[in-house]
């Protein structure tokens, strides 16, 4: 069992991001288990939710653009997402088969204006989810990062979570990315900050 120092948070493990969703991460199903098995090594436990309103900023849908071409708003370029996590829709629910029950569930990417891919931030960089302030005063000092998908918001949140002083692991076997070269980007990105990449 890690100490209560150490919490472990779950990413975006939903049906858009699984087989036969949306936005499907490759081979996203398969992580479900052992995510479910890690849950039981910690006594704090966060989970992630996109949560998105229809015509959020970041679909390729609202700009009649194509998937995942980039544009520039404000914050930085964004990439154009197919819909997906669409507030209270099936596929914003979590994987059926994943465990709940953690301590607290954030729900990230809700203002139209702005995408979330990490955690603790928008993608502003500034604008905070709560999620650092929730950890602190829980006197948590070590975060493990799991879940979908490990080349964007794994390695968002585990960027901004090192860089926020946390020690943070990311258990690589138990995420998923959604292509080759930009896990190998995030990998190198993670590791730069000091990130534990862990089999």
């Amino acid at each position: 069992m890690q100490p209560k120092s150490h919490a472990l948070i779950v990413i975006d493990v939903q049906r858009d991001f699984c087989v036969g969703g949306a936005l499907a991460v490759p081979q996203g199903d398969d992580i479900v288990e052992g995510i479910n098995a890690a849950m039981a090594e910690f006594s704090t436990v966060i989970l992630t939710q996109d949560w998105h309103p229809s015509g959020h900023s970041s679909f390729a849908s609202s700009h009649q653009a194509d998937p995942f071409s980039v544009i520039d708003m404000p914050y930085g370029p964004q990439v154009l997402w197919p819909d997906h996590c669409i507030q209270g829709t099936d596929g914003a629910d979590f994987h059926p088969a994943l465990r709940t029950e953690g301590d607290l569930i954030i729900r990230k990417g809700f203002n139209s204006d702005i995408d979330s891919y990490s955690a603790f931030f928008e993608n502003d960089k500034t604008t905070p989810t709560g999620l650092e302030g929730y950890l602190r005063s829980r006197g948590v000092t070590d975060v493990t990062c799991v879940g979908l998908a490990l080349d964007y918001c794994v390695n968002y949140s585990a960027q901004d979570a090192a860089k926020l002083g946390f020690v943070t692991h990311v258990r690589t076997g138990l995420c998923r990315a959604i292509a080759p070269e930009t896990e190998e980007t995030a990998r190198a990105e993670m590791a730069a900050l000091g990130v534990n990449l862990q089999p």
